[in-house]
C-alpha cells in the first residue's frame, strides 16, 4: 500500500520565470510535491539585465502554461503582473491592479481549511501590489521570499524592485520566511549535475532543459560550472518540514540561516525521475 503525504498548506507560486531557469525548475518542483497544494502561479517583471523587459511577465505566464501542461495533475490558475515598477500609492488609494495582483488578493480572500503561503522568488513586485491593494490579505497568508542579503550585499530579487521589498518587509501584520542571499546559494548544483538530472527526466527534463540551454545570453558569455537553484528554498515549510534547518526569528520574520539543501534537491530529484518513471 502506498504511503498518503499529508497536505501542509496552500501555496501561490510568484516568480519572473522569463528570467533564470531555476525559478522553472522550482515551479516543477513545486508542481510535482504532494505535501503542498499549488493553487495559482504569478509572473513578474524582469530587471533590465535580462534585456528590455517588455513582455517579460506575460512570457513568464507563458512558460509557466507550458511546464504546468506537462505535469500530471490539476493546472493553477495562472497571471502576469505588470513589466514595470508599480506606483503603490495609486494602487492603494483605488488604481486597477494587474492580473497577478488580483489573482493574489482574490487566493487569499478565498475560504479554505488550508494555510496559505506566498512563494516568492524574484522582486516583490506583484506581492507588494496586492497587498498595497487589498492590506486585509496581510493577515490571511503568510510570504516565503528568496531574496535580500543579511550583509547588505547586492541581491537581484530585491534590487530589481527595492521598493516593493521596502514596502513588503515593512508590513507589521505580516508573517515573513526569508531565504537571504547567503542562505540560497547554499542550493547548489553543477552544470553537470543538472543537465545530467534533466536528460534523465523525459519531456518535462528536456523542456526544463532548453529552458538553460536556450538562454539569451550575449556572444562568447561562458556561465560559471556551479549554478545555484535557490529558488526550490522555500519548500522548506510548505511541502517540506524545515525542522532540519536553522532558523533565526525576528519579531514577525524566520529567517532561514542553515538551510537543509540536500534534503530539498534530493527531493526534487527523486521526484522529476518518478515523474519520468511514470511515462
Amino acid at each position: 500500500m502506498a504511503l498518503t503525504i499529508a497536505t501542509r498548506c496552500r501555496v501561490i507560486i510568484d516568480n519572473d520565470f522569463a528570467g533564470d531557469p531555476d525559478g522553472l525548475v522550482a515551479l516543477a518542483h513545486h508542481l510535482l510535491s504532494p505535501g503542498h497544494r499549488v493553487d495559482a502561479v504569478t509572473s513578474s517583471r524582469l530587471s533590465p539585465v535580462f534585456g528590455p523587459p517588455d513582455g517579460g511577465a506575460a512570457a513568464g505566464a507563458v512558460y509557466a502554461a507550458e511546464l504546468a501542461a506537462l505535469i500530471d495533475g490539476p493546472v493553477p490558475e495562472i497571471a502576469a503582473g505588470r513589466d514595470v515598477p508599480v506606483d503603490l500609492a495609486a494602487v492603494a488609494t483605488g488604481s486597477e491592479v494587474s492580473a497577478a495582483a488580483r489573482t493574489i488578493i482574490d487566493q487569499a480572500r478565498r475560504e479554505d481549511d488550508l494555510p496559505l503561503t506566498l512563494v516568492c522568488g524574484g522582486p516583490l513586485t506583484n506581492v507588494a501590489e496586492a497587498l498595497a491593494a487589498a492590506p486585509d490579505i496581510a493577515e490571511r497568508l503568510s510570504l516565503a521570499w528568496v531574496g535580500g542579503s543579511l550583509a547588505d550585499a547586492e541581491e537581484y530579487n530585491r534590487d530589481t524592485d527595492a521598493e516593493a521589498a521596502a514596502f513588503v518587509l515593512g508590513l507589521p501584520a505580516l508573517e515573513v520566511r526569508q531565504f537571504p542571499l547567503e542562505t540560497y546559494r547554499r542550493f547548489a548544483w553543477s552544470v553537470a549535475q543538472i543537465q545530467d538530472l534533466l536528460e534523465e527526466c523525459g519531456e518535462l527534463g528536456a523542456w526544463l532543459w532548453r529552458r538553460f540551454d536556450e538562454l539569451p545570453l550575449p556572444p562568447g558569455f561562458a556561465v560559471d560550472a556551479v549554478w545555484p537553484l535557490g529558488d526550490s528554498a522555500p519548500l522548506l515549510g510548505t511541502a517540506l518540514s524545515g525542522e532540519s534547518s536553522a532558523w533565526e526569528a525576528g519579531e514577525r520574520t524566520l529567517v532561514c540561516t542553515a538551510p537543509d539543501a540536500a534534503l530539498v534537491l534530493g527531493d526534487m530529484a527523486a521526484l522529476f525521475r518518478r515523474h519520468a518513471a511514470r511515462g
